[in-house]
């Protein structure tokens, strides 16, 4: 990892601990912002993040990276043929914004898409991966991943739901790790505590699911076998150090994408869950 690496982990301790509504802010009162509002809001919350940073400290600020896949970038295994690109860029513009407005990290602004290399890899200790049920890794970027994450990266899979995209992502990441499984986490783990405490695990819908039948998880996938309740598993090294946090049956990117979409569901998903659960996340991966 590049010398970035200490200084988020510094930073991150310092987080703030209250994360307020900014419905005045991104309402105006309620609904969906027009595009050229966002378009204008989205220009302006990048030049203040950009003047944030010190010059000197360019490279030491946390970099929110999201990892490229698949030839195809899609192959739609269960319903949906999502790709790496989902829900992107605005669910990244927001989320770094809100983590530049919400705790006291320096972030970086504008978008990171890196492929699956081990020299892209090194410079970011933690990177994001959408669409995990449509994932299908080449021989190199299997070889990549484990080195990486074996070497002190962390990795944080997003947005799939049912068990037939569970088992083409688990399919894919027992390659990367033949002799590793996933591990469930109960509520007791602190990840779901580290700095907002959750008492059951937190589901991100879809948006549109949500808004059109009030459902916290997404219907019409294959929930037979695990069901339909959040899921979320880490793989650990030797060292019982998480290198991996699987959400199953959520979908973090909408509840950053679409936070201005809806008011019911920015004060149900967005800001009780997608964010915050975010934050106990980087915290936990960056302090442990």
């Amino acid at each position: 990892m590049t010398t970035s690496f200490k200084a988020i982990t510094s930073c991150v301790v310092l987080i703030a601990v209250v994360f307020v509504s900014a419905h005045a802010q991104f309402f105006g009162g309620g609904g969906r912002r027009s595009l050229q509002i966002r378009n204008a809001a989205t220009i302006k919350e990048q030049e203040d993040m950009e003047k944030a940073i010190a010059p000197a400290f360019k490279e030491d600020v946390f970099t929110f990276a999201r990892l490229r896949f698949g030839d195809d970038q899609g192959f739609g295994f269960g319903r949906g043929n999502k790709s790496w690109n989902d829900d992107t860029p605005d669910a990244d513009l927001s989320l770094t914004y809100r983590l530049y407005q919400s705790t006291s990290l320096k972030v970086r602004p504008g978008l990171s898409y890196i492929d699956i290399t081990t020299k892209d890899l090194a410079d970011y200790p933690f990177v994001y991966v959408a669409a995990a049920g449509s994932i299908v890794f080449t021989d190199d970027e299997v070889a990549a991943l484990r080195t990486y994450l074996l070497g002190g990266g962390f990795l944080m899979v997003d947005d799939f739901w049912g068990d037939s995209q569970w088992e083409q992502f688990y399919g894919q990441i027992k390659r990367v790790f033949p002799d590793r499984e996933p591990v469930l986490l109960m509520m007791d783990h602190r990840i779901f505590h580290t700095v907002f405490n959750f008492k059951q695990a937190p589901q991100i819908p879809s948006v549109g699911s949500f808004i059109n039948t009030g459902l916290t998880y997404d219907v019409g996938y294959d929930f037979e076998n695990k069901g339909h309740e959040p899921h979320y598993f880490g793989i650990y090294d030797d060292k019982q150090r998480m290198m991996v946090v699987i959400c199953h049956n959520n979908h973090f990117g909408d509840g950053w994408e679409h936070e201005t979409q809806d008011p019911i569901y920015f004060d149900k998903v967005s800001e009780p869950m997608a964010y915050p659960m975010f934050i106990n996340i980087l915290v936990y991966a960056m302090t442990h």
